[in-house]
């Protein structure tokens, strides 16, 4: 891993992010960094958009990432990989599920879910990877698993070895659900 690295992850209430937030977090300890997270939840009991800060580096003072600041955007969910595009930095990264969750207005019929979401945020200069977390995570055994599925995917582009995240995963999750986000973060792994 390079010197320091700000993520967010970013989603809708009940997708796992903060668990997700946590497992990150295990990966930069685990590497001897300095950690702050910071969760801002919204209305995450009703599906509203939550995002996790994930600060690791040598000496970090605040877990808040200012616009433009964040090496890494994960996305559980398209419209929130564009909402907080402004805060990835030039040349970032944004890691994206490729599911749609409709918004209320578009729930309520007052809107449309927006086409082309994830080719704006390439347009805009993202390095983009966008992977169908959901399938995936069905494969390994729960569509709950769409985090881990993500972490995986993550676990590319931290520059850590790839054994210390599976680590983490073992680590923080219950033993009933261990050997089903094991997979899971084997086949966001692998997934290209």
């Amino acid at each position: 891993m390079k010197q320091s690295m700000n993520v967010m992850i970013v989603g809708v209430g009940g997708q796992g992010t903060l668990l997700a937030s946590r497992l990150l977090g295990a990966v930069f300890l685990k590497e001897g960094f300095d950690v702050k997270v910071s969760e801002v939840h919204g209305m995450s009991q009703r599906g509203g958009s939550v995002v996790t800060y994930v600060k690791a580096g040598e000496k970090v003072a605040s877990p808040i990432i200012e616009r433009g600041e964040a090496d890494i955007i994960l996305a559980f969910e398209q419209l929130e990989a564009a909402r907080w595009l402004p805060y990835l930095k030039k040349g970032g990264r944004v890691i994206a599920n490729t599911q749609k969750t409709d918004p209320m207005p578009v729930v309520i019929g007052a809107a449309q879910y927006p086409e082309g979401v994830l080719e704006a945020t390439t347009a805009a200069g993202a390095e983009l990877t966008a992977v169908d977390a959901l399938s995936l995570a069905v494969e390994a055994g729960s569509p709950k698993a769409v985090n881990v599925v993500l972490m995986g995917v993550m676990a590319r582009f931290l520059g850590v070895e790839y054994d210390v995240v599976k680590q983490a995963v073992a680590d923080t999750v219950p033993e009933k659900f261990r050997e089903m986000n094991l997979k899971a973060l084997q086949l966001g792994f692998e997934a290209r």
